[in-house]
């Protein structure tokens, strides 16, 4: 009886066993393997620690050399190098004691030395103080930011706007507001650093695609559209945007906006605008891109600028719907945590906006003046121009690379230094080589203003090519 009661026990274990979760089983798996393998393991004793004496101990931190802290930095490197300017960077510039005409700053309206401005500027200045010395939500918000925002928002026809006080953190701080981990963002490989910082401060996935180029970015939106379809719950959480620029700051070129709004619409896409160079330039008005293209501002999500260009002030703004822009508020890194914009440089930039809205023939005088320099540049041996012909920002490139980028930078630098001398004020673009995603060729920018006469337009285009026969050739 006792051994039929052992078969029967063993009939109910094995039984059991077979109706047991598959689950269960490998856990109980686990834990038996993890037993044995303590059961079997050898113990080791921890080896008994040799003190040093002290005078082993002084030869060791002699011996010792730390690595340095950052990498070590040429004596020439431009950085290090600085071009003082000594008043004004107006339509003529001080650089180095020597006066120079400017086609070097980003004055595109010549607003900087303003009276208008300046009085408006002065005024808040002994109404408000200096600084701010606080953010926004912390006694940092004047009557004049909100009139600043409100003026912007009804200059470019959107529901509302949100100023920051530093132009780079601007775009930088509204991408990652609404673009996290996971989510898709579809990028012109030509975008400026601002627009790199963001991204990378947003963590999500990167798509670039080349220069101005639909079919590209077209591949690239079929291609997660066929990725979605594998997954759709997770494509229902996911969101999309593509980040471009009105003009694009290290080419000069225009982006095909006509063609981004259909695409837009075709594959459910956000589109973020970043206008820095196009506001206050083109359109009729200028409003940007949008205004020049003739397209609804309202099927842009986000346009974004800085303050530091056509409006000569500081900071950047960004304009749209208003539950987009209030987001920022709560969201936006550079609004959130960075001092406000002083009261000063606020009413400066509503100064700004008033000499834009009471001179519309402002922006065709710019367009002119960029077209004249742009085909009185055309045909400089060894150079190339670059950029739209109505871009007020150009660069001028080497034809043929002289074998490393270093030496077409000292190559240009002399070319630079050769019409500075002559007293005209250039500059050549500048990039954090080992930062940038897609590092640009080097070149001479030429940056044009409405200061600017016909005659030193011409004596500038005239200036570059005596340069460049004389450095080049």
């Amino acid at each position: 009886a006792a051994g039929v009661g052992q078969q029967w026990v063993l009939v109910e274990m094995v039984q059991a066993f077979y109706e047991a979760p598959a689950y269960h089983l490998i856990l109980e798996g686990i834990l038996i393997l993890w037993i044995i393998r303590l059961l079997f393991s050898k113990t080791y004793k921890l080896q008994e620690r040799s003190d040093l004496t002290l005078k082993e101990k002084e030869e060791l931190i002699e011996e010792w050399q730390p690595e340095p802290l950052v990498p070590p930095v040429p004596k020439d490197h431009p950085a290090l190098n600085y071009n003082i300017v000594s008043g004004p960077p107006t339509h003529i510039i001080t650089v180095n004691g020597k006066e120079c005409i400017n086609f070097a700053s980003f004055n595109f309206l010549g607003l900087l030395n303003n009276e208008k401005v300046k009085s408006a500027a002065q005024a808040s200045l002994k109404k408000y103080g200096v600084g701010t010395c606080g953010p926004r939500g912390f006694y940092g918000t004047f009557d004049v930011h909100l009139e600043l925002e409100d003026r912007l928002a009804k200059f470019m026809r959107t529901e509302e706007a949100i100023i920051y006080s530093y132009g780079f953190a601007t775009i930088a701080s509204a991408i990652p507001a609404y673009s996290k981990r996971g989510d898709i963002v579809f990028v012109d490989e030509a975008a400026c650093f601002a627009i790199q910082k963001g991204l990378q401060a947003s963590r999500s996935n990167i798509k670039l695609f080349k220069h101005n180029d639909m079919a590209d970015l077209e591949r690239l939106l079929k291609e997660q559209e066929t990725e979605d379809q594998k997954n759709p719950r997770k494509a229902r959480v996911t969101r999309r945007f593509i980040v471009v620029e009105g003009l694009y700051m290290n080419t000069g070129d225009i982006c095909p906006l006509p063609e981004l709004i259909k695409l837009k619409y075709k594959y459910k896409v956000r589109i973020f605008l970043e206008e820095s160079l196009s506001f206050g330039v083109l359109g009729e008005h200028g409003r940007g891109i949008t205004e020049h293209f003739g397209i609804n501002i309202d099927d842009i999500d986000l346009i974004s600028a800085n303050m530091e260009n056509s409006l000569a002030s500081i900071g950047g703004f960004c304009c749209g719907r208003s539950f987009i822009i209030d987001h920022q508020r709560l969201s936006g890194q550079g609004y959130c945590f960075s001092a406000s914009l002083p009261p000063l440089l606020a009413a400066a930039a509503i100064e700004a906006l008033n000499i834009m809205e009471d001179n519309p023939d402002i922006f065709q005088t710019l367009r002119a003046k960029c077209e004249r320099i742009h085909k009185a540049l055309q045909g400089i041996s060894g150079l190339k121009v670059v950029g739209e012909s109505f871009s007020p920002a150009l660069h001028l490139q080497l034809e043929e690379s002289c074998g490393s980028r270093e030496n077409d930078v000292k190559l240009l630098k002399r070319v630079v230094d050769y019409c500075m001398n002559s007293g005209i004020a250039l500059t050549q673009a500048r990039y954090l080589e080992k930062e940038e995603k897609c590092l640009p060729p080097p070149s001479i920018r030429v940056v044009i203003t409405v200061e600017q006469t016909e005659q030193e337009l011409d004596k500038a285009a005239s200036l570059l090519k005596e340069a460049a026969q004389s450095v080049l050739n």
